[in-house]
């Protein structure tokens, strides 16, 4: 998590959500990622994603059996579904997520029986760790002049 952490602090210096991940097969880090979504103006970009696109270019294999992905804060429905179908056997997460958490909090994709693969899932580690670097983040953010939300059409 320690590793993930870095990765978290590599989006921040880049002005994006400190989010980092980093995936490990037989004891080595295979792959990383941080929070790329401003800097690549790319909805998709997410740490998680990045990691696993990296692993897999390591690995020269899609299926990432054996790996184990540790990341930040707790997947959204769309990296727990990259998860599954990555076939990662296990993640490890910090902080939990109460508006997009899809690993436990607001549903569970990598453990849920009708999907095709399931993985193991272990959350709150190093989570004031990480949580705390999340909420700096967006305290900064919001102290920020000028980045309140646009006023909506017609108002």
């Amino acid at each position: 998590m320690k590793a993930a952490l870095a990765e978290a602090r590599r989006a921040q210096e880049l002005g994006e959500v400190p989010i980092g991940a980093v995936i490990v097969h037989a004891g080595e880090v295979i792959g990383r990622g941080h929070n790329r979504r401003e800097t690549d103006q790319d909805p998709l970009a997410h740490a998680e994603l990045l990691a696993i696109a990296e692993a897999a270019r390591q690995l020269k294999e899609w299926r990432l059996s054996g790996c184990t992905l540790y990341v930040t804060l707790e997947p959204c429905a769309m990296c727990a579904g990259a998860l599954v179908n990555s076939r990662v056997d296990r993640l490890v997460f910090g902080a939990y997520d109460p508006k997009a958490g899809y690993c436990g909090t607001l549903g569970d994709i990598p453990r849920d029986p009708r999907l095709n693969h399931r993985l193991e899932v272990c959350g709150g580690v190093l989570a004031e760790e990480c949580g705390a670097l999340l909420s700096t983040f967006f305290q900064a953010l919001r102290r920020r002049p000028g980045k309140g939300a646009p006023p909506c059409a017609g108002e």
